[in-house]
């Protein structure tokens, strides 16, 4: 009985230590899965063992022996653990399979020994874009198309990815903007410029939401971008106005301005630039005109002045008057506009032909100008009269029989001057700069005719 039970015992030993039958490469003629890419065994590996066993597998893949593959692609990496050329043939394996999370190891376990496999590479790609995991794809593609550009198919798919990618970063960079997430929206926008460098109107959108931090260098860099990516960007232009002019760069925001207006037509940026050339007109008179608006009392040569800026084309289209004489104008800032007012007979030298322009401007003399002013008006408008000679306002300190009640009582009744309390016109009392800016304000208003350099009231 004891023999007999070693006789059985060397038995299945002796059928254990025989080799294993060998397996008969198919012959493909068709390949099942023509689209895989095959992995290539390195020049130093090839004829090994390993590689032999590897070619079977490969095959019995092609032939659509899974089982049999992937017998012999584990028995490649038994014999030799660094044959990676058999770990990408496993992954494929799993892809043909159609377990994606199952092909990613072998093709991770190939690209640590060759990180440019351009099968594993590509491999990977494939199983990731399965899984939705379409950013980690595209990288795994972008590697594999540095590594080969001439695979079939593999430039289309990586600009189709970058679109997707594109478009996805873009959704969300809108949608955090809206959101009022300004960092995240910026860092979603320079995320999609890098991969579109060229894409104008992504400067623009990353620009309008930098601008929501106030007129910042990178939001002006980016318009100019934009500009310079696409020359026929009017939004650009009028958004780079914008922001030069709230540096105090109104030379450079007209230029931007008068740029965006002759690519596309635009009311609201007509007023702008009406409005910047105004100001940079008036950024050019001298210092005392600009002081004029914090004076707290103005002399007949700032009037003058006031005058002869705000309302040019008024005392131009009027009838002109007698030729006059002044003495006492040399060397005064105010001279060219006294001489033109002068000679409108808005304001008239004294009786020594001097205009004394340091002298102070009392509310009867306000009135008296106010009110030739207003036959200005009235002589540049066809038809119109001027019904505030006849009106008979009452003050508190002004008789109707007062050589300056006619003016005053004009100049109320225009409402181009107010009175004080309790009615009071206060004739004597000097002009302050704002109160004859607000008066030559309402005669502007009532002489459409006029065009002043400034909104700003000066």
């Amino acid at each position: 009985m004891r023999r007999l039970a070693c006789l059985v015992l060397l038995a299945t030993v002796a059928a254990c230590a025989r080799p294993r039958p060998p397996v008969v490469a198919p012959v493909v003629s068709v390949p099942k899965f023509p689209e895989f890419i095959a992995p290539v065994v390195p020049p130093d590996l090839i004829g090994t063992a390993a590689a032999g066993t590897h070619d079977l597998g490969w095959r019995l893949l092609q032939a659509g022996e899974l089982k049999s593959a992937e017998r012999e692609l584990n028995a490649a990496l038994k014999t030799a653990p660094a044959f990676y050329p058999a770990a990408a043939a496993l992954g494929w394996l799993e892809i043909a399979r159609k377990d994606m999370k199952a092909a990613l190891p072998h093709f991770d376990r190939a690209l640590e020994r060759q990180p440019k496999d351009l099968s594993s590479l590509v491999g990977r790609g494939q199983a990731l874009l399965a899984l939705n995991r379409e950013s980690e794809a595209l990288t795994a593609f972008e590697a594999a198309l540095a590594v080969d550009p001439s695979v079939p198919e593999l430039s289309g798919r990586v600009e189709v990815l970058r679109f997707r990618g594109q478009q996805d970063n873009l959704n969300r960079a809108r949608e955090a903007a809206r959101a009022g997430r300004v960092d995240d929206a910026v860092a979603l926008y320079n995320h999609a410029i890098a991969g579109s460098p060229d894409s104008s109107f992504l400067y623009r959108e990353l620009a309008v939401v930098e601008r929501q931090q106030g007129p910042t260098d990178s939001a002006l860099e980016h318009f100019r971008k934009a500009v310079s990516l696409d020359p026929g960007d009017a939004r650009s232009l009028a958004q780079i106005g914008d922001l030069l002019d709230a540096r105090g760069d109104v030379e450079g925001a007209i230029k931007a301005y008068v740029d965006s207006l002759a690519i596309e037509l635009d009311d609201e940026l007509r007023v702008k630039v009406e409005s910047a050339r105004a100001r940079a007109d008036l950024a050019r008179l001298p210092a005392e005109y600009q002081a004029i608006e914090g004076a707290p009392q103005i002399s007949r040569g700032d009037l003058a002045a006031l005058i002869g800026v705000r309302l040019a084309p008024l005392l131009l289209n009027s009838r002109p008057g007698a030729a006059v004489v002044i003495t006492d104008l040399r060397n005064d800032w105010a001279a060219p506009w006294i001489m033109t007012v002068a000679r409108a007979g808005v304001i008239e030298p004294f009786a020594n032909h001097t205009f004394q322009p340091r002298t102070a401007v009392r509310r009867s003399d306000l009135a008296q100008v106010v009110n030739r002013l207003l036959d200005k008006a009235v002589e540049t408008t066809p038809g119109r009269t001027n019904p505030w000679r006849a009106s008979r306002m009452k003050f508190s300190d002004l008789s109707p029989t007062h050589l300056a009640y006619p003016a005053a009582s004009a100049a109320v009744a225009s409402g181009v001057m107010t009175v004080g309390p309790n009615n009071s016109f206060q004739p004597t009392r000097t002009v302050t700069g704002l109160e004859a800016i607000e008066a030559i304000g309402r005669i502007e208003a009532m002489a459409p005719v006029a065009k002043p350099p400034g909104k700003s009231g000066r």
